[in-house]
C-alpha cells in the first residue's frame, strides 16, 4: 500500500510548514538561513508527518492485541534518517521538488546531517537494518536503546595517529527526527539494600535503593517501506530526579548543588565508556541496567495497559536481547514479578524464561562478558540474590544430568570461581532465554560445537541460527541510485521489499550492453567516492584503477595488517622487480580503534605512514595507491560502497561471526576476496565458487595448525617476499629518520606469536589477489561476475533474516496498516 502521505501530499503546505519551522523554531528568516538551518527546518517539517503516523501506530487496536518484538540493544547505528525516511516514505521526489522551488537542493540539505552515532560498528549497524525490516514488513516492533550524549568519538590523523574527539551528533539545536515522550518515563534505582520483612510466616525481600535517576524517554521514527506503519525506536535519556539543591546553592556549595545532575547526567553521557578501570567498569553496568530496567518497565506498561495478565507475557511479548548487554533484563524482570508484583518464584520464571531470547555475536572469549560479583552486589544487592538463586536450580539441573561431573557445574555455573568470583553473562542469557541464535550458520555451529555444547545437551533445540542480513531499501536503492534505476529499468520496481526477485538481473549477466551499463554505474560511484578524496583529502585517484576496500573496526582477528602486509608485497615488488607488472590498484581503509587498543592504533599508525610514501613515490607512478579514510561511519559508507570493486572480508576462520560489510558490497556488485569465515560461507554457496575469490585456513586448518604447535618464523623464513615485506616495517622507508617507529606491528606478528595466523595466509591471500589482477583485466569477465554478484545475493536481506526470526522464534504475526 503506498502511503497517506504520498496520495495527498500538499507541496505548498509543506513548504509552509518549513518557513514556519524556520522562523518559528529555528529563530530565522529564508533571507537569512544557512544549509544547516533549512536542513533542520525541513527535518522538524518531516518528523510531524512520521510522529502522527508514530502516535496512529501506537494506538492501532489490532498492534496493540497482537505479539509485539521488544528488541533490546545498547547500540543502534540507524545512519542520517532523512535520505532513508524520504525513500520509505515515497516523499523523495516530491520534497526535492519542493525544496528547489525554495532555491536549495535536496542532496546538497542532507549533507548537513550528522550521523547519530549510536553504535560502534556490526552489531548497532544490525540492530537499525533489523528495525528497518521489522517495520517494513509490518511486525509489530519496539526497539530500545540509550540516548547518548556524545556517540562514538570522532576520529581525525595527527601524523598518522588516530585522535579521538567528543561526538556531540545532536548538535546544539537537538536531533530534528526525534520527539520527547516525558509521559512515558520512569524512575530507576541504584545501590541501596535488601530489606527483609515476615508477613504471615512467608519472608519478603524488597530492594530499597539509595540512588534514583529518570529514565526520559525519545522515540525516533522507523517508518514501514511504503506503508504508513511507523514504530519507534525508544532511546532512554538519564536525568535526576531532583537535579539541583537550592539550599546548598544558598549556603555557597555550588558544586554540590549540583551533585545528583552531574552524576545521573554521566550514564548517558557516553557510548561505551572506557571500563578498563574500575569508575568506568561501575558506569558501564549503570548504563546496562539503567537500559533493560527502564525497557522492562516500558514493556510491562504496555502489557497491562492492553489489559493482559501477567501469566499472558509470553504470548504477547517476547524481548530480544542483542548480545549480552541487555542480560541484566532477566533478574530486573525476575524482580519485579516476585517482589513488586508477589509472584512466586515458579510462576515468575516460567513466565520470564518463556519471554526472553538471545543473540550471541562472538566466539572469541574475552568478547564474552562478565560482570566481577562484588560490583553487581554492590550496584544492584537484590539481582545479585536472584542470580545465585536462578544459578542454584540451574546447578541442580546439571547435576541431574551429569551426575558428580563437578567439571560440568564449574563450566556451566553463572559464577565464574576464582580469585575475583565473575557472573558470566552468556551463561545467564542461555539459561534464561527460550531461544539463543548465531548470527550465520557457520557460527551457530561453532557456538553448538565449541562455545556452548554442554548447553546444546543440555537443552536440545534451544541453539539455532539466524544468518544476519541488510536493509536493500539504504544498501541499494538510497546509497546507490544508479545502480537501483538499473535494475528497476529491467525487472520493475518491487525488489526493494522482495530482494530475491533481483536474481532475474542474472539473466542479463552476458549482455554486452548491460554489463557496460552496469560497469559505468560503477564508474560514475567510483568518481564519486575519488572526488570526496580529492576534496577531504586532497589525494588524486584514478577510477581506472581497481578500488579495493576493507571497512570495518580496526581488530587484529579482522586483519586489516594482513592487507597491509599485501600492500607492503606490491610496493616492494614495484620498486625492486622491473618484470612486475600490475593493474592499478587503490586500498581503501576505514576504521576507528577502541581507545584504550594500543595494537589497533599501531596498525592504523603504519598503514596512513606507508599510505604517504607509496602515494608520493614516483617509482611507484599510479599503480599503487593507499587511502585511510579517516571518521568511518554510516554516510561514508554509502558513498564507500557503491564504489567498491574488491570486498576485503579476511578475518581468521572462526572469529567473525558474520560480517554484513560483505553482503553490503556483494549486493552492491564487488566480489569478495574473503577466508571461510561468518557468512563468506554462505556468500559463496548463493553466488558460486567463480564469483568469489576464496583463500586461507578453514576453520579446521587453523584448529590443527594450532595444535600442532603454531611458528610465525616458518612462514617468515620459508617465504622471501613476505620476509622482503615484513621487514619493511623495521627500518625507515616509512618514517624517514625514525628507523623502527611501525615496529610494533612486525613484533606482534613474530615475537607476540602472530595470534590470528596472518603469517600462515599470507601466500595464499597474495595467489588470491594475483587472480583478481588478472581476471579485472578482462572487463566483460569481470562485469559478469560482478552483476551475478548483485543478482544472487537476495537471500542476505535483513527482511528474511527477520522472516526466519518470525517464524522460528518470536512467532509473531503482520499488521498490515
Amino acid at each position: 500500500m503506498k502511503p497517506t502521505q504520498q496520495k495527498t501530499f500538499d507541496k505548498a503546505l509543506f513548504q509552509d510548514n518549513v518557513k514556519r519551522h524556520l522562523t518559528a523554531t529555528y529563530a530565522s528568516t529564508v533571507e537569512h538561513a544557512n544549509s544547516r538551518l533549512w536542513y533542520l527546518a525541513m527535518g522538524r517539517a518531516l518528523a510531524e508527518l512520521t510522529t502522527f503516523d508514530l502516535l496512529e501506530t501506537e494506538q492501532d487496536e489490532r498492534i496493540v492485541n497482537a505479539k509485539s518484538l521488544n528488541y533490546l540493544s545498547l547500540e543502534f547505528l540507524i545512519g542520517r534518517l532523512t535520505g532513508n525516511n524520504l525513500i520509505s516514505m515515497g516523499l523523495y521526489e516530491q520534497i526535492a521538488e519542493a525544496m528547489a522551488e525554495l532555491g536549495l537542493s535536496l542532496t546538497d540539505i542532507l549533507e548537513e546531517e550528522r550521523d547519530p552515532s549510536l553504535g560502534n560498528g556490526g552489531l548497532g549497524r544490525l540492530a537499525a537494518c533489523y528495525m528497518d525490516s521489522c517495520a517494513a514488513q509490518e511486525y509489530p516492533t519496539v526497539g530500545y536503546g540509550l540516548h547518548y550524549e556524545y556517540g562514538l568519538f570522532k576520529q581525525s590523523f595527527e601524523d598518522g595517529h588516530q585522535k579521538e574527539a567528543p561526538d556531540a551528533w545532536g548538535g546544539v539545536e537537538g536531533y530534528p527526527w526525534e520527539v520527547a515522550r516525558p509521559e512515558l518515563k520512569q524512575e530507576i534505582g541504584f545501590y541501596g539494600h535488601v530489606e527483609v520483612t515476615q508477613e504471615n510466616g512467608v519472608e519478603k525481600r524488597r530492594w530499597v535503593p539509595g540512588m534514583l535517576v529518570q529514565a526520559m524517554p525519545w522515540d525516533l521514527p522507523i517508518v514501514g517501506y511504503q506503508s504508513e506503519t511507523v514504530y519507534p525506536l525508544r532511546l532512554w535519556e538519564c536525568r535526576a530526579i531532583a537535579p539541583f539543591s537550592l539550599e546548598s546553592f544558598n549556603n555557597g556549595n555550588y558544586f554540590e548543588a549540583q551533585h545528583a545532575l552531574i552524576d545521573a547526567g554521566n550514564i548517558t553521557k557516553v557510548l561505551y565508556p572506557n571500563d578498563n578501570h574500575e569508575k568506568g567498569k561501575t558506569l558501564r553496568l549503570m548504563q546496562q541496567y539503567f537500559h533493560s530496567a527502564a525497557s522492562v518497565r516500558d514493556i510491562l506498561r504496555r502489557h497491562e495497559a492492553a489489559g493482559f495478565a501477567l501469566a499472558d507475557l509470553p504470548k504477547q511479548e517476547t524481548i530480544q536481547l542483542n548480545d549480552t548487554h541487555p542480560t541484566i533484563a532477566i533478574p530486573e524482570l525476575m524482580r519485579i514479578l516476585i517482589d513488586e508484583r508477589e509472584l512466586s518464584w515458579d510462576e515468575a520464571w516460567a513466565i520470564c524464561s518463556h519471554t526472553f531470547a538471545y543473540t550471541n555475536h562472538t566466539l572469541l572469549p574475552e568478547a564474552l562478558e562478565t560482570w566481577s560479583e562484588s560490583l553487581i552486589q554492590r550496584l544492584l544487592p537484590r539481582h545479585m540474590e536472584i542470580i545465585y538463586q536462578i544459578n542454584h536450580l540451574f546447578l541442580q539441573e546439571v547435576r541431574a544430568k551429569w551426575p558428580g561431573d563437578v567439571s560440568k557445574q564449574q563450566k556451566l555455573s553463572v559464577i565464574e570461581e576464582g580469585f575475583h568470583r565473575m557472573v558470566r553473562m552468556a551463561n545467564l542469557c542461555v539459561i534464561g532465554s527460550y531461544a539463543v541464535n548465531g548470527v550465520a550458520a557457520l557460527h551457530s555451529e561453532l557456538v553448538k560445537r565449541d562455545l556452548f555444547p554442554e548447553f546444546n545437551e543440555l537443552y536440545p533445540g534451544r541453539l539455532q541460527n539466524v544468518t544476519n542480513g541488510i536493509t536493500p531499501r539504504r544498501w541499494l536503492k538510497f546509497c546507490n541510485p544508479g545502480l537501483s534505476a538499473l535494475i528497476s529499468a529491467k525487472i520493475g520496481d518491487e525488489w526493494p521489499a522482495h530482494l530475491d526477485q533481483l536474481e532475474a538481473i542474472s539473466q542479463y549477466a552476458d549482455d554486452k550492453t548491460f554489463q557496460q551499463q552496469f560497469m559505468a554505474v560503477k564508474k560514475e560511484n567510483k568518481q564519486r567516492l575519488a572526488d570526496w578524496v580529492k576534496e577531504h583529502m586532497d589525494i588524486e585517484l584514478d577510477t581506472n584503477a581497481i578500488f579495493d576496500v576493507q571497512i570495518k573496526r580496526l581488530h587484529e582477528y579482522k586483519r586489516q595488517h594482513l592487507n597491509m602486509l599485501h600492500i607492503l608485497s606490491l610496493y616492494h615488488r614495484l620498486v625492486n622487480d622491473a618484470s612486475f607488472d600490475m593493474h592499478p590498484r587503490v586500498f581503501f581503509f576505514a576504521a576507528k580503534a577502541a581507545p584504550g587498543y594500543h595494537l589497533a592504533k599501531e596498525i592504523i599508525y603504519a598503514i596512513n605512514k606507508i599510505a604517504e610514501k607509496v602515494n608520493n613515490d614516483p617509482r611507484v607512478s599510479d599503480k599503487l595507491k593507499v587511502v585511510f579514510i579517516p571518521d568511518y561511519r554510516v554516510s561514508m559508507a554509502e558513498i564507500i560502497i557503491p564504489a567498491a570493486d574488491v570486498s576485503e572480508q579476511i578475518s581468521t576462520a572462526g572469529k567473525e561471526a558474520s560480517g554484513t560489510g560483505n553482503m553490503k558490497m556483494a549486493l552492491n556488485g564487488a566480489l569478495t576476496i574473503g577466508t571461510m569465515d561468518g557468512a563468506n560461507v554462505e556468500i559463496r554457496e548463493e553466488v558460486g565458487d567463480d564469483n568469489i575469490y576464496i583463500f586461507g585456513l578453514e576453520v579446521d586448518g587453523v584448529e590443527a595448525l594450532r595444535a600442532q604447535g603454531y611458528n610465525p618464523y616458518d612462514f617468515y623464513h620459508a617465504d622471501p617476499l613476505l620476509k622482503a615485506s615484513l621487514d619493511l616495517l623495521l627500518g625507515d622507508e616509512f618514517t624517514p629518520g625514525m628507523p623502527g617507529k611501525l615496529r610494533t606491528t612486525y613484533d606482534s606478528l613474530l615475537d607476540g606469536g602472530d595470534p590470528y595466523l596472518v603469517l600462515a595466509d599470507f601466500a595464499s591471500y597474495v595467489a588470491a589477489h594475483q587472480a583478481i589482477d588478472e581476471q579485472y583485466r578482462d572487463q566483460a569477465g569481470w562485469a559478469k561476475k560482478a552483476i551475478l554478484n548483485t543478482a544472487l545475493v537476495g537471500k542476505f536481506s535483513s527482511d528474511r533474516s527477520i522472516r526466519d526470526y518470525v517464524n522460528n522464534i518470536w512467532k509473531l504475526e503482520a499488521i498490515k496498516r
